[in-house]
């Protein structure tokens, strides 16, 4: 049985790429890690570490909701993760702890933010060299129509 590490921090968007896997693959050892969306440093002034640990784990559990249904159709078995940063050391322990893993990145990636790499060898992604003037001549136009 194949183990599979799913990295996720947009249900949609995980079930988008894991359909292609779901159709032409067999059972496999399926093991969701969710990442849920880092704190701003100004919200987390205001929240105590409890509540966001609790947030975190009810944002997990809304997203393994959406996955699990999906994974055992296949008849496979399905084991869930809550990551904690960084993901290099996250990655480390699952291979570790489960030997060979093929590791799938299925997060949403973000305009003008790079997503932390997975694995130590792993280039971090470089945030494209458009990104930024795109934003500021749609921003700029939508702007101008406004007057």
């Amino acid at each position: 049985m194949e183990k599979i590490a799913v990295f996720v921090n947009d249900a949609a968007h995980a079930r988008h790429i894991l359909q292609p896997l779901l159709e032409s693959a067999e059972a496999a050892h399926w093991v969701l890690v969710a990442c849920p969306p880092v704190f701003s440093r100004h919200i987390g002034r205001f929240a105590s570490k409890a509540a966001r640990v609790q947030w975190r784990e009810r944002w997990a559990q809304a997203a393994f909701a959406d996955l699990e249904p999906l994974l055992k159709t296949g008849g496979g078995l399905v084991e869930t993760l809550v990551a904690r940063r960084p993901l290099v050391e996250v990655s480390a322990r699952l291979v570790a702890r489960l030997g060979s893993l093929r590791l799938l990145d299925a997060r949403r990636p973000h305009l003008g933010k790079t997503d932390e790499p997975l694995t130590a060898g792993q280039p971090a992604g470089a945030s494209p060299a458009w990104a930024v003037p795109v934003v500021i001549t749609g921003l700029s136009a939508v702007l101008a129509l406004a007057d």
